[in-house]
């Protein structure tokens, strides 16, 4: 089992965003029969038995095992992954492609280069799977707080000077550049506002107490 699978195929996508199938992906992280996952969504076992065969021919769930049980055979299955991502392959006619943007601080070419790894990403692993390779990557995730926008900004056009020099200190970019192991990689550098946490709401207590001061 993947940790994270990207589907590329349409059909398959569109058969995952089905609510109960979505359900039945989550729940089947676990080996069960289409009887034990009729006991945990609430649904009848030829309903399950129906969804878990579109699922099957999607390529998003796999047989475990088959269990003779008397005259039946019991047929237990898992997802083929912990967690799935949609490739904007699914789209292809109208993903986003990074080469209409050329403005580093276009919030849209930021969602075309995250499109395009996820686009990438998927390929590389499914390819890394089949040849049981492990995958070479990295990446950084944190958080920074700037005090202004020029502070901001000028973070932004040190980290660019700092990266370009990195890259001029190891990229090889000659003919042989392919040659004896080596080979390209994407390097994408983001930066973007993080999302504000909700507001916190009363809670039940509180308003408990606020009722009875108000009663006083």
């Amino acid at each position: 089992m993947l940790d994270i699978e990207v589907i590329e195929d349409p059909a398959a996508a569109e058969a995952s965003l089905d609510p109960i199938r979505t359900r039945i992906l989550q729940e089947l992280v676990v080996p069960a029969s289409a009887t034990q996952l009729a006991a945990k969504v609430g649904l009848p076992r030829q309903k399950v038995n129906y969804h878990l065969k579109a699922l099957e021919r999607h390529g998003l769930v796999e047989l475990v095992e088959e269990r003779r049980k008397g005259n039946v055979t019991e047929r237990v299955l898992r997802a083929t992954a912990a967690s799935y991502l949609i490739s904007p392959v699914a789209l292809a006619s109208v993903a986003p492609d990074p080469r209409r943007f050329s403005d580093r601080f276009s919030a849209f070419w930021l969602l075309s280069l995250a499109s395009r790894t996820v686009q990438e990403m998927g390929k590389l692993i499914a390819g890394a799977a089949v040849a049981k390779k492990k995958l070479a990557s990295f990446a950084i995730d944190g958080e920074i707080t700037f005090r202004s926008a020029s502070e901001r900004a000028a973070f932004a056009e040190e980290l660019g000077v700092a990266v370009t020099r990195l890259v001029d200190k190891y990229h090889d970019g000659g003919a042989s550049a392919e040659a004896g192991g080596a080979r390209r990689h994407r390097l994408v550098v983001v930066l973007h506002p993080a999302l504000k946490a909700p507001p916190q709401q009363e809670t039940s207590t509180d308003q408990t107490v606020e009722k009875d001061q108000g009663n006083d």
